[in-house]
């Protein structure tokens, strides 16, 4: 059975318009003699109105009445895609996730897709049918709906996918594909042909927001190549492989792309006094409390005796970050400074492995600017740094010429 798993945004099936257009798409496969698996998130806006709701009635609203009321987007997409499937003369309905069903483990609100019974599908399937699956929700052990994170969809497309084994899994969005840049922040952007899981991953991690960073890892550990299309214009996408096919088919371009931050806060404690564990001291309730630290650099003075303690967090975390901190009492420091004009721009690329002097040609690139840089981080396919805010166009203009992705 040849079958191929789409899965369709919030924009594009966020109007009746919308949804006759996704349903032409779907159309068009089965057309190609494709068995047709079809995830849909909720129309646009509708999720967000939801949560508001939530946060009108109380600021602890229960996470597992939290699931339930948001997957109700989901249960008003779907049959309205089948809806129009069935006017079109196509058998099709709607799958909700305990319908399937999708079982999941972990927290509520931000649970994963443990098993897919296949059985009903399948049949379903073979008889001609087209399903329309709610997209990021299952049910967990205890029968509670349960939901996969903000974005989720793209997660449960994937998981389809590899369940079902099918041929082609394609993400359906509002942009024809990965771009080199942010093309709204330089015209000159390329779209990518293809790009490997780990560069997605870093992209989506650093500001990209064509995917959720979770949902590319599912593609990556269960090894599903995706397709990102534009479900507005008929254009080819970009495929997101495995890193194997990058390099064995990689042209000469060194760099992928270029990605930026707009919400990150730089935090700094003069004077720490130092000692075995202080890091951790300082790291640990920052964690407890769920605040995720990025870059981080350490001065220690000449004498040994005081560091400097350097790190970026989100902006949104910065007035909890600074209350956690002064009530530190595990740490002794002289002053606490912050940041909140800088933001990380960071270039990206497989072809860093085999390829010396990328770092100096950044900083050079960057130099020739004028554009300081405050914080340094580095992974094998990744530099990021940290900038002044207002140099963030620059920085990218610079970077995206030095590495030839203008062309």
């Amino acid at each position: 059975m040849k079958i191929v798993v789409l899965k369709f945004g919030g924009t594009s099936v966020g109007s009746i318009e919308r949804i006759r257009k996704a349903a032409k798409i779907i159309i068009s496969y089965v057309k190609k003699k494709y068995k047709v698996i079809v995830l849909s998130s909720a129309m646009s806006t509708v999720t967000n109105d939801l949560v508001k709701k939530s946060k009108k009635i109380s600021k602890n609203f229960p996470h597992a009445e939290y699931d339930v009321l948001v997957s109700a987007g989901e249960q008003m997409s779907c049959p309205l895609i089948a809806g129009e499937l069935i006017e079109k003369g196509f058998k099709s309905r709607s799958w909700m996730s305990w319908q399937v069903p999708i079982l999941t483990e972990g927290k509520h609100k931000f649970s994963r897709i443990s098993h897919i019974y296949k059985k009903e599908i399948l049949k379903y399937l073979k008889s001609g049918g087209i399903p329309i699956v709610a997209g990021f929700q299952g049910i967990n052990s205890k029968n509670r709906i349960t939901t996969i994170g903000r974005g989720g969809t793209d997660a449960s497309a994937i998981m389809f996918a590899k369940f079902f084994n099918s041929e082609k899994c394609i993400i359906y969005t509002d942009v024809d594909g990965v771009y080199t840049t942010d093309p709204n922040k330089l015209k000159s952007a390329k779209k990518l042909k293809v790009i490997s899981y780990e560069e997605m991953l870093e992209m989506t991690s650093l500001g990209a927001k064509v995917m959720q960073p979770h949902s590319v890892q599912d593609a990556r550990l269960n090894r599903v190549d995706i397709e990102v299309k534009s479900s507005f214009v008929n254009k080819s996408g970009t495929l997101i492989t495995k890193k194997k096919n990058i390099i064995n088919n990689s042209s000469n371009k060194i760099i992928t792309g270029i990605s930026s931050t707009q919400n990150d806060a730089k935090v700094t404690l003069v004077g720490v006094k130092d000692r075995p564990g202080i890091a951790a001291s300082i790291f640990k309730p920052l964690s407890q409390n769920s605040i995720n630290v990025d870059m981080v650099v350490q001065n220690i003075s000449a004498n040994g005796i005081e560091t400097d303690l350097t790190f970026t967090i989100k902006l949104d975390d910065l007035n909890k970050t600074k209350k956690i901190i002064n009530e530190n009492k595990n740490i002794n420091f002289k002053k606490l400074l912050f940041d909140k004009d800088v933001s990380k721009v960071s270039i990206i690329g497989v072809g860093m492995i085999t390829t010396p002097g990328v770092t100096y040609r950044m900083f050079q690139s960057l130099a020739n600017y004028k554009i300081n840089i405050q914080v340094i981080s580095t992974s094998e396919i990744k530099i990021s740094v940290l900038i002044n805010k207002k140099n963030v166009k620059k920085a990218i203009k610079a970077l995206h010429s030095e590495f030839n992705l203008d062309k």
